[in-house]
């Protein structure tokens, strides 16, 4: 049960969002710019690092969306998302997409984590200083979104389609644009 009275029918972040949605605003424009805007990380990429971060974080309703963001990105593939999550090196993913999410995992844990060595790997495998820098932000982002969503104890539905039909949404219309229609996420 949530900390504070939501609409019961916005699960996760959406019922906060609802609460305030003068601080929903600008968080939807910078997920927007982060995981929608002009970058060399496709769409899809750029979910997986918020997947993996909210899966790090144990951010139950962040992962399943974010995830089913990715996988409508990545042509349905849930099965990448899925490994991604348990084991990314395992993933059929680039080797510079690998060693971008090591980054976020360490940022995850803490941004003191990401060592010289996790950008020289980065750099090696063709990342490019915008890429380190979004990876981070991303992480840093997704952390703060993860313990808002579940410092408040909001809850996540069950259902996989929920999430896929919201997914959906959030591909075609984006983060920002959801917000002025209702809360986003």
């Amino acid at each position: 049960m949530p900390h504070i009275d939501f609409p019961p029918e916005l699960p996760g972040i959406r019922g906060p969002m609802a609460f305030r949605p003068d601080t929903a605003r600008p968080l939807n424009e910078l997920v927007d710019i982060l995981l929608r805007g002009p970058n060399t990380l496709s769409p899809g990429e750029r979910e997986l690092i918020a997947t993996y971060v909210s899966s790090r974080n144990d951010c139950r309703y962040c992962q399943t969306i974010h995830g089913a963001v990715a996988a409508h990105h990545l042509h349905g593939d849930e099965a990448l998302v899925v490994c991604v999550k348990d084991d990314f090196e395992r993933a059929a993913v680039s080797d510079k997409l690998k060693a971008l999410l090591a980054i976020a995992g360490n940022t995850a844990q803490g941004g003191r984590y990401v060592t010289a060595a996790d950008i020289a790997l980065a750099r090696q495998h063709g990342a490019s200083d915008l890429e380190i820098h979004d990876t981070i932000l991303i992480a840093a982002v997704f952390c703060m979104c993860n313990r808002y969503v579940d410092g408040l104890a909001t809850w996540a539905p069950d259902d996989p389609e929920f999430y896929r039909r919201r997914a959906a949404l959030i591909a075609e219309h984006g983060y920002s644009a959801l917000t002025i229609q209702g809360a986003a996420r």
